[in-house]
């Protein structure tokens, strides 16, 4: 007998709006509403509102908490200010991904992190088992919905429902505010490559929050599913766990050392890291961009000269760049800009070339 799929608290409200509910990560989850295309190119240039109650949330508190992230993740938590957070990994001694994770400091002991979806249970084991001395490490994923709001208009919009001044929120950093009366955490973070909030809200609170968010928006917010989630963090190069990141894939060859923080004092996966760094990647993550007619897409096998180098991790249609783009891990010595191969699409190659990335930076 298949599990019934976990629903977030949002969920009536995408039934009603006539989504397209998938399987995710055994979430029923709205994967696009009226179109992707549509979906995307509202982010880009005005707002669309994304349900992400799915993701996890793990807390760490007592003098010990930072000790704990120090050791189990990459980047360095001990520079963050209270109310700032980071983009890190959460390793194993291999160097490889448990996943990759928001770190976000509450107080100087208190560390929360957001995680992904499918990893929730896993990391929360991984992160408790090396729990030592005056921490307590919690799931408290159940805690929370949350919703993001992203695009150039997310700001305005959302400043309508409170009086706390949103612009004093810098770029990754979050507060403890009110919307709308409700109480939530406020971080100006996304997966979108565009500004916005990501709002933490009660669950009891998601539906209310959601509708005075469309109400007071006038239009200027369109509802938006995974997939153009997808083609938007594509855009901006930002990796996903499962398919461009997992535990057979290190940090160094996801081209992700500005998460390593060497200096900081040991960690899990250090000394694997620093040995891979010394030697040498023998495979690298790039983005590529198909010169051809056609989209190469996830599990697409990609040759140079013939020889098979590996499938294809992410590949798609991006809607505000009109081409078809993708990442792949390419050989290192076949990594720099301009190398050319070509991607076996359903029997047909197309050829196709790396390129800087990210492939998309909003204006500033």
């Amino acid at each position: 007998m298949t599990e019934a799929l976990k629903q977030t608290p949002l969920h009536s409200v995408h039934v009603a709006a006539g989504a397209k509910m998938v399987d995710f990560a055994g979430w029923s989850m709205p994967i696009e509403y009226a179109g992707v295309v549509g979906e995307h190119q509202a982010v880009r240039t005005s707002a669309g509102i994304f349900d992400v109650s799915h993701m996890g949330e793990i807390e760490l508190k007592g003098p010990d908490a930072l000790a704990l992230v120090q050791k189990v993740t990459t980047n360095n938590a001990a520079r963050l200010a209270i109310n700032q957070a980071h983009y890190s990994g959460l390793i194993y001694p291999e160097g490889t991904f448990v996943d990759d994770v928001l770190v976000y400091r509450f107080t100087d002991d208190h560390f929360f992190l957001c995680v992904n979806a499918s990893n929730a249970d896993k990391d929360f084991a991984y992160i408790r088992d090396h729990a030592t001395g005056n921490v307590k490490v919690e799931n408290t994923s159940d805690q929370y919905a949350q919703i993001a709001l992203q695009g150039p208009k997310a700001i305005s919009i959302l400043q309508k429902l409170t009086s706390f001044d949103l612009n004093t929120i810098k770029y990754y950093w979050f507060r403890k505010i009110e919307v709308d009366g409700i109480p939530v955490i406020a971080a100006r973070t996304g997966y979108t490559g565009e500004d916005g909030f990501e709002i933490f809200t009660p669950p009891s609170k998601a539906i209310y929050l959601w509708n005075r968010i469309l109400e007071v928006a006038e239009g200027q917010v369109t509802l938006a599913g995974l997939a153009s989630r997808d083609t938007l963090r594509l855009e901006a190069k930002m990796v996903l766990y499962g398919n461009d990141i997992d535990n057979t894939t290190t940090v160094l060859e996801a081209d992700l050392e500005w998460i390593l923080k060497w200096d900081k004092g040991d960690f899990i996966g250090r000394s694997a890291l620093m040995k891979q760094k010394e030697e040498g990647v023998q495979k690298k993550l790039v983005g590529f961009e198909v010169t051809d007619r056609g989209i190469a897409r996830h599990g697409h096998e990609a040759y140079i000269h013939g020889v098979k180098v590996g499938p294809v991790t992410s590949g798609t249609f991006a809607p505000y760049l009109k081409k078809a783009i993708g990442l792949i891990y390419l050989p290192a010595e076949n990594s720099n800009v301009d190398q050319e191969f070509e991607i076996d699409v359903r029997g047909k190659k197309l050829a196709a070339r790396v390129v800087p990335t990210p492939f998309y930076k909003r204006p500033r």
